[in-house]
């Protein structure tokens, strides 16, 4: 079925569904143009953290992309509020499909018939949570790594997508300064998720085995790659509950993968050492905990 694609998008705004770890910087890139952003939590006080993080940075990240100027971000404890008259819906809910299979059916209803409705699901295509959508030809997969350092975005079609929504989306999104890249068929992990996610599994059965420690993967990995932080410190960022999710999945579709790094994974998060978030992970020199709602 043919999609109507948004028009007049100049003035209207963009709405991020979750106002955590990645839900805050989608919505500062959203910012970047001088439009308005509105950020949904169930949680007021996360939504008004996110609006706090994107004043915080708007003026600097705006200034790096061209035709940049700062915008606005609002908060809102509504969702059909929140979505109201928005072109681009982004859904950045933590990854569990029954929890994105109520997300998008809400959606569906409650926004514009002709907003996108995207994921930034990191290992869920949309096609395994579009049951209670009527309109799946605007929905798409659209997930971020970390922006602002982190620019680049994987598209990747529901399987009845229309081919315009993407076409549409690699011509907007590098005015935000972010950069599209389509995975051209459906596949667990996009284009650079299952690069990273077989670094990431590997690094951590190193240290399950006890041939290394987080400390010396990172730095190891710093010296070689001239990075700034390694896997440990970036899975840490991310949330490591949210690394197990993404592990458990890849471990439902391939049984063959080894449990030592999920194992690893568990011990931490059993313990409440979620990384940053809780201001204890891999490493425990965060000195304040941030938002315990994080998104995949």
């Amino acid at each position: 079925m043919a999609f109507t694609l948004p028009a007049g998008i100049e003035s209207r705004p963009v709405t991020v569904i979750g106002a955590g770890t990645l839900g805050r910087r989608i919505a500062l890139m959203f910012a970047t143009r001088g439009g308005e952003v509105r950020i949904f939590d169930p949680s007021r006080a996360a939504a008004e953290q996110a609006v706090a993080y994107v004043a915080e940075h708007i003026a600097e990240v705006a200034a790096t992309v061209e035709g940049g100027r700062p915008g606005t971000a609002a908060a809102h404890d509504d969702q059909a509020a929140a979505v109201a008259d928005a072109w681009l819906v982004v859904e950045a809910v933590p990854e569990h499909l029954d929890l994105k299979n109520r997300v998008f059916a809400d959606l569906d209803r409650q926004a514009e018939p002709d907003a996108i409705l995207a994921s930034n699901s990191s290992s869920y295509p949309t096609s395994q949570f579009v049951d209670g959508v009527t309109h799946v030809e605007r929905v798409v997969n659209m997930h971020f790594y970390m922006p602002p350092q982190q620019n680049a975005v994987d598209l990747m079609s529901d399987g009845r997508t229309d081919p315009a929504v993407l076409a549409f989306l690699e011509e907007e999104l590098p005015k935000y300064g972010v950069f599209p890249f389509e995975a051209r068929k459906e596949s667990t992990g996009f284009i650079f998720n299952r690069i990273w996610a077989a670094i990431k599994r590997e690094a951590l059965a190193v240290v399950a085995e006890g041939v290394s420690t987080p400390q010396d993967v990172d730095r190891m990995w710093q010296i070689n790659m001239g990075l700034k932080a390694g896997p440990f410190r970036m899975m840490d960022q991310v949330g490591l509950d949210v690394a197990l999710d993404i592990e458990n999945h890849y471990a439902a579709e391939n049984p063959h993968l080894p449990e030592g790094p999920r194992e690893l994974l568990r011990s931490y998060v059993d313990a409440g050492h979620l990384g940053v978030k809780t201001g204890r992970g891999f490493y425990d020199d965060y000195s304040a905990p941030a938002s315990t709602s994080a998104p995949a």
